[in-house]
């Protein structure tokens, strides 16, 4: 079982950066491929973005290429989700999700999520 914990969410100026960490315990976290997923209110949950066990693989989704980067560190079980000029579009609950899946795009395959953390992005 894993568990996974989001944080560095909050308020930003269109823009601006933001650095979201998602720390993982309860699993062996070099096993899983890491997703990103968010969440606008009134709207679908939509795929950000995944970082492959070792750090390969990364596919983005269209909206946010150039602007969004994945990397994580086994090491400290962690994976972040670096957001550069951020827009108010970009205003969601972001959440991490972890996969035993090579490359998994679909929130199906992903069995552990997290509890998501608020990016707010001010015009």
């Amino acid at each position: 079982q894993v568990q996974l914990v989001e944080s560095g969410g909050g308020l930003v100026q269109a823009g601006g950066s933001l650095r979201l960490s998602c720390a993982a315990s309860g699993g062996t976290f070099s096993s899983y491929a890491m997703g990103w997923f968010r969440q606008a209110p009134g709207k679908e949950r939509e795929f950000v973005g995944r970082i492959g066990r070792s750090g390969g693989f990364q596919r983005y989704a269209d909206f946010v290429k150039g602007r969004f980067t994945i990397s994580r560190d086994n090491a400290k079980n962690t994976v972040y989700l670096q957001m550069n000029s951020l827009k108010p579009e970009d205003t969601a609950v972001y959440y991490c999700a972890a996969s035993l899946n090579l490359v998994p795009d679909s929130a199906r395959v992903y069995a552990y999520w997290g509890q998501g953390t608020q990016v707010t992005v001010s015009s």
